[in-house]
């Protein structure tokens, strides 16, 4: 019977699952087919204004490729985190059952999201093979590290947002706001190497600009990586997730309480 609890929270975290892709995607859970097209379409989206613009890639010479490698990481980031920001508003009626903890909503709603995200890199990746691009990175094992701890820096951020938000519902819309100024210091949309060091430095605060780095340092030999700080990202991703667990944990009563 040890087992039980766990199999109890696994069943719990299922049905919210359920609920939330019935309720979110045409009351259809085929619905959920159609998430991972909203990162790729704006993968697809942004590319096709670089080559309208006729930008040149500045390392290698596949436009497609170098800009996918920092979108991948800094939409990760944003698609997952967002979402999760407002998980436990969009699913207040499962907070009267007594079985179902916020963390379960939380986790639910991350687990969704990170296969959502999952299943655009692969169709992004097969669509670079597919035209030609070889999007298979130079270091695979840096590449899926930079991706994994950029998924647990959104994990960390979505739970603080998600329980913040619970609490005060407006800062669900302060937070998807914020993800703008994430994204473009984040270096994904362009190329920051060629702005003065001052300005560089001080996007490297922005920790969304790192995963980009690494992930970008995993695909070209010789990229510029004297920004890039492995241990700053690592040591936000999981300081974020633990103050997002205190956070939940400490704030739990009082979230019950106003549902």
């Amino acid at each position: 019977m040890q087992g039980s609890p766990i199999i109890e929270k696994l069943n719990v975290m299922h049905a919210v699952i359920l609920r939330d892709i019935r309720s979110r995607f045409f009351n259809h859970g085929l619905g959920f087919l159609i998430v991972p097209l909203f990162p790729l379409g704006h993968v697809i989206m942004l590319l096709v204004v670089y080559h309208i613009f006729n930008r040149q890639a500045v390392f290698g010479d596949d436009l497609q490729l170098f800009f996918a490698t920092g979108l991948v990481p800094a939409l990760a980031f944003s698609y997952v985190s967002r979402f999760m920001s407002i998980s436990l508003v969009a699913n207040k009626g499962m907070m009267a059952f007594p079985i179902v903890r916020l963390l379960d909503i939380i986790l639910a709603r991350a687990f969704l999201e990170a296969v959502a995200i999952n299943m655009s890199v692969f169709v992004l990746f097969f669509s670079l093979l597919a035209a030609g691009s070889d999007s298979i990175p130079n270091d695979v094992a840096q590449a899926v590290q930079a991706f994994s701890v950029t998924l647990v820096l959104a994990l960390g951020f979505g739970i603080i947002a998600s329980v913040i938000t619970a609490i005060f519902p407006m800062f669900a819309m302060i937070y998807g706001f914020s993800m703008v100024g994430f994204y473009l210091t984040s270096g994904a949309p362009i190329y920051l190497h060629v702005f003065p060091e001052q300005l560089v430095r001080l996007c490297a605060w922005n920790p969304v600009f790192h995963s980009v780095e690494w992930m970008r340092s995993s695909y070209y030999l010789g990229y510029p990586d004297q920004y890039l700080d492995k241990e700053y990202l690592v040591g936000f991703a999981f300081g974020s997730l633990a103050i997002g667990l205190v956070l939940e944990r400490s704030l739990r009563a009082q979230i019950l309480a106003g549902r």
